[in-house]
């Protein structure tokens, strides 16, 4: 039995988002293995950056990234003796540019409330509709 196809959000700097594409990787919520372990082969990611730097002060909140999950199994990876991430294989769509979130808002269902929707995506990694997904996917590819 298949499974049925999935669409999440990640939220991430866009510094990090541009080392998941170099690496063919993603990953979400500073590299645990739980939101990945949600996800199946043939999944769609979204990518919202709040920062261009991790850890910057200044808002940049743009739609970064459009991914597919292909690969199986999630695996960590050792960056030090006390950092240890995990990541899962996915391919990134190279026909999109990055958009402001902004405009979007208003016909966006998984933001509820339109005023405060910065806290939102303050958990970093969300479910979200096929619809949502479509409707930024076309404006990344305007």
């Amino acid at each position: 039995m298949q499974n049925k196809i999935g669409y999440w959000l990640i939220v991430a700097s866009r510094d990090h988002v541009f080392a998941g594409i170099h690496g063919g990787f993603t990953q979400a919520s500073h590299g645990r293995s739980s939101p990945l372990e949600k996800m199946h082969i043939g999944d769609w990611i979204a990518y919202y950056s709040p920062k261009r730097i991790y850890g910057d002060t200044k808002p940049y909140q743009r739609f970064m990234a459009i991914a597919r999950v292909t690969g199986e199994e999630v695996f960590q990876v050792n960056l030090s003796a006390s950092f240890k991430q995990y990541r899962r294989e996915v391919e990134y769509l190279a026909d999109i540019h990055e958009t402001d979130i902004r405009p979007l808002i208003p016909q966006l269902e998984f933001i509820n409330n339109k005023a405060r929707w910065g806290m939102f995506l303050r958990n970093g990694f969300r479910s979200i509709s096929r619809d949502d997904f479509m409707l930024i996917c076309s404006d990344m590819r305007d």
